[in-house]
């Protein structure tokens, strides 16, 4: 069976990285605090009490406007039901305004009942029992959304949804592979879809450049565009007391997909994946959850990272592709924040985690080194003027701290001394007292000093050199895979077992070896 490095080096025929689904969450700033909607009710709206009747009010307008804009445009407007998969009516419903000739417009509108957290009041009254005034506060309420689901020249299908209540915050969901499938069109490039991807495109650099291509500001555009066309609950008068929304990123997938020559490959792939993930690395201790697991879809698997509200993740598409894709729940658990300016910086990271999962799996099947190179890590050697220690092969320290730097291979932040300190004295089966940090500390001088890691700038924190990654993995492998299980097999002490070729091959040189000795007369 042909290796990880050999099915993406001679199997794939098309490469291409692209932004996939965006959500986004628009919000007024103006209207997130209780003190500002009482000074909306009162100051700007001019009533004299801020009741929450006039919350009432501002639904009833907002959903009158929706009916009306609905009835005037003949755009059906849908009840979502308990368990129905919206996805699912929207593809009967877009097929059916295609049919119709239509490039652009709104679809239909949806509707469902859902949780979100927005302003709730209380009474607080006099000592007589009259009321004195409102309070309000932020909690859970169940009330009706409207899914605004539009084709859009230059995006695609896509949608809108609003919440009918009070600050009436909304989320926009756009496909970054279907504006650049759109935009493909427009260039008169051809191209064969993979669902929301591609299987092929004769020119590969201008589909990459498009992916390329597609920014913050292409986003904004569309939302720009499609509040202006769509009801507002926020008047004209509103929005010119500066009542207007501003987006944040709410989610972001960023995919890297590499389409195999025939389905055989991807399958071949996968094998070796699975065979890689099941030996190394073990779970550690981190902020909210952390957790790799592998999972089968009939004879499709999936092999699936979660990090926080984060989650990586590898497929196999349709049959016909590798589907590397990074979402991100929250830009925060990545050090970026979440406004929309933001999204070439969550594109770098997302890029950067999917190359780095790549590039790691690559160098797990073809991470032999140099003899030369492995005779300066096994020696003492002199770096820069300052001795850097043997990292003798097969010492239980050193195996230790090499299989724990295996656990931090696909990492986007480093690796501190506490984090590798805790690893290494579990495999060490030492308590954290034992295996001191300034046992660590010497152990992270002489792996820099071996080139096998190297400081982040300004940082306690340290991560693996491209020799580092091929190291830890050689050494890891070579000693779990073939050291330690080929020695148990020729133990002395274990009964002989003919039908082990490899207990039996050494028996054999053993037994030659002792005549040899013998006739050299050299034994005892």
């Amino acid at each position: 069976m042909p290796n990880i490095e050999t099915i993406l080096q001679e199997h794939t025929t098309m490469q291409v990285e692209c932004i996939d689904r965006i959500y986004l969450h628009g919000y007024v700033p103006g209207l997130q605090r209780p003190n500002q909607l009482a000074w909306f009710l009162k100051e700007h709206m001019g009533k004299p009490v801020a009741s929450p009747a006039l919350l009432g009010q501002l639904t009833e307008r907002f959903v009158a406007a929706i009916i009306a804009f609905a009835k005037r445009n003949s755009i059906p407007i849908v009840r979502f039901s308990r368990g129905e998969r919206k996805d699912d009516v929207a593809k009967k419903h877009l097929a059916h305004f295609r049919r119709s000739g239509r490039t652009e417009g709104v679809i239909f509108i949806g509707v469902a009942q859902e949780n979100v957290s927005a302003f709730r009041s209380s009474l607080r009254r006099r000592p007589d029992g009259s009321v004195a005034s409102f309070e309000f506060y932020r909690g859970q309420v169940c009330v009706n959304h409207y899914y605004f689901y539009v084709l859009d020249r230059e995006w695609g299908p896509a949608f809108i949804k609003f919440c009918s209540y009070v600050p009436f915050g909304i989320r926009v969901c756009l496909n970054g592979h279907e504006w650049v499938k759109c935009q493909l069109r427009k260039s008169g490039i051809p191209f064969e879809a993979l669902d929301n991807g591609f299987l092929s495109c004769p020119d590969s650099y201008s589909l990459q450049e498009i992916c390329d291509r597609l920014d913050a500001e292409h986003v904004a555009g569309f939302c720009r565009k499609w509040l202006a066309r769509l009801p507002h609950p926020f008047s004209r008068q509103d929005q010119a007391a500066g009542y207007i929304y501003q987006f944040s990123i709410w989610q972001m997938e960023f995919s890297l997909t590499h389409v195999f020559d025939r389905p055989l490959s991807g399958r071949h792939f996968f094998e070796e994946v699975i065979r890689d993930n099941l030996d190394l690395g073990r779970p550690r201790a981190t902020p909210g959850s952390f957790r790799t697991r592998i999972v089968q879809h009939g004879v499709l698997p999936k092999l699936s990272v979660e990090y926080k509200h984060s989650r990586l993740k590898q497929y196999f598409k349709e049959g016909r592709a590798l589907r590397t894709e990074t979402t991100i729940n929250d830009p925060y658990d990545v050090g970026v924040g979440r406004g929309l300016g933001n999204l070439p910086a969550l594109r770098i990271v997302a890029r950067d985690i999917n190359r780095r999962l790549i590039e790691t799996q690559r160098a797990s099947h073809n991470c032999a080194i140099a003899p030369r190179t492995f005779e300066s890590l096994v020696l003492p050697s002199d770096s820069d003027g300052q001795h850097a220690p043997a990292l003798r092969f097969g010492d239980p320290r050193v195996m230790a701290v090499l299989a724990s730097l295996c656990f931090y291979l696909p990492s986007h932040d480093g690796l501190s001394n506490p984090m590798l300190r805790e690893r290494v004295a579990a495999l060490l089966d030492a308590s954290p007292n034992s295996y001191t940090a300034a046992r660590m500390t010497y152990d992270l001088r002489r792996l820099r000093l071996k080139g096998i890691i190297e400081r982040l700038p300004r940082r306690n924190r340290y991560r693996l050199t491209p020799l580092g990654l091929r190291v830890a993995l050689f050494f890891t492998k070579a000693f779990a895979r073939v050291l330690r299980p080929g020695l148990a097999r020729i133990d002395p002490k274990l009964p002989p077992n003919a039908s082990d070729f490899l207990a039996d091959a050494w028996l054999r040189v053993d037994k030659a070896v002792d005549a040899i000795i013998r006739e050299a007369r050299l034994a005892a």
